[in-house]
């Protein structure tokens, strides 16, 4: 017992903290479903055909990453929010693009972060939905980049 004690107070998050860190990352996973759905409507021009397509299949995804999220908020004994972050939207194609090419970034960050705090606090399980997650959201990323004719942004991990 002393042993499970002391490397629960090395750990640099709490359980109640990983909660409230996996509701704002499924707030972030409910903009990119509005995002998506919506910039996969009203994207126009020739150039940007494909790419909307893609969007709405991005849309889906990130419905199940929510629903991942979800579970593994109940799992942990936390309530899954409900109120997505804001969506930023415009009537230029490019810059929705880039709009959700921030907002991967800043999912990426922070589902590398959240790796390491699911696996300091032995919750593994959760570390690797999130890792699967991760997955995708490095696809969604390199589209975004390849759409908008940029190079794929090195992110890091948010501290």
């Amino acid at each position: 017992m002393a042993t499970k004690n002391a490397s629960v107070s090395t750990a640099s998050i709490t359980r109640k903290q990983l909660i409230d860190l996996l509701n704002e990352d499924l707030a972030r996973e409910f903009q990119a479903i509005i995002g998506y759905v919506n910039y996969s409507q009203v994207l126009k021009g020739a150039a940007y055909m494909n790419i909307a397509a893609e969007l709405a299949v991005h849309a889906g995804e990130e419905l199940a990453h929510a629903i991942i999220l979800s579970n593994q908020i109940d799992y942990l004994g936390g309530m899954p929010t409900t109120v997505p972050k804001p969506v930023k939207t415009s009537q230029k194609a490019e810059e929705m693009l880039r709009f959700d090419l921030d907002n991967e970034n800043t999912t990426i960050r922070n589902y590398r972060r959240r790796v390491k705090q699911c696996d300091e606090l032995g919750e593994f399980a959760t570390a690797e939905h999130i890792r699967e997650i991760l997955m995708q959201e490095q696809d969604h990323q390199i589209a975004l980049a390849t759409a908008l004719g940029v190079d794929v942004p090195d992110v890091g991990i948010a501290d």
